[in-house]
């Protein structure tokens, strides 16, 4: 019963659903249902648009574009143009002395506007010396984020396919303990007449009632394990996925 006490402590913390995918599943029998996964090419484009890791290295990889085109332009900032512009009072103090006489001062106020506009351009020796190296650097920073984008797509590929087959493996698997929990009950029916008529001993009921258990415990573990992948899934290709109900066939 292990089984599906863990079953039960997951779905009252809110780890399997009370209400949508799960519950259709947990609801029906497993002949009565059907989960339609969509072609895997499909998931695993969806799982991209939606995985925020393949967002966070897209955006690296275009951080790391941008960087290196500033790079390449860097030599841009040695060229310039530079204008001045001043505006004030200005007072002019000017002497005249001849020899034999006092010094003469005159003095003067006026307004003025003054500018000047020019070009300049330099050439910093350590810009000249490592430029190659920077733009070497930024072009392998750009390499590195490419790559990692390309391993980070690469494994949620790699994840979306597991857990693909993984829900088609215990969707059959728990079709398998079904039937296996039907013929345990059925074989435990049998059990119980024949116990209450006297010909099975108390040995032997415990035994067959031991194996009904025993499958019926495999049968709710099946049951979790498969709405814990689907839900896995669904998370990752940010869609639910289609249950569909064949019990009125």
């Amino acid at each position: 019963m292990r089984p599906l006490i863990i079953f039960l402590l997951l779905l009252l913390s809110g780890l399997l659903p009370a209400n949508g995918q799960g519950s259709k599943i947990q609801d029906v029998s497993p002949d009565d249902f059907e989960i339609v996964l969509p072609p895997l090419s499909v998931l695993i484009d969806s799982a991209t648009i939606h995985n925020p890791m393949i967002k966070f290295r897209e955006h690296e990889v275009n951080a790391k574009a941008s960087n290196l085109q500033s790079q390449k332009n860097y030599w841009i900032r040695n060229l310039g143009v530079q204008a001045d512009m001043r505006y004030g009072t200005f007072d002019i103090f000017t002497s005249n002395a001849t020899d034999g006489q006092n010094p003469y001062i005159y003095a003067s106020r006026s307004n003025q506007l003054n500018y000047g506009v020019g070009a300049f351009i330099k050439f910093p020796f350590y810009d000249f010396v490592n430029r190659k190296n920077q733009i070497k650097q930024a072009t392998s920073e750009l390499g590195q984020a490419a790559s990692m984008a390309d391993a980070q797509l690469s494994e949620l590929r790699q994840s979306i396919i597991t857990h693909y087959n993984d829900v088609l493996l215990k969707q059959k698997m728990l079709k398998i303990k079904s039937r296996s929990l039907g013929n345990a009950r059925i074989n435990m029916e049998m059990v119980e007449a024949e116990f209450t008529n006297g010909h099975v001993t108390v040995s032997e009921y415990a035994r067959i009632s031991e194996i009904a258990s025993s499958a019926e415990a495999d049968f709710e573990s099946a049951k979790s394990e498969l709405i814990t992948s689907l839900m896995i899934l669904e998370e990752m290709v940010g869609f639910k996925i289609n249950v569909s109900n064949n019990s009125g066939k």
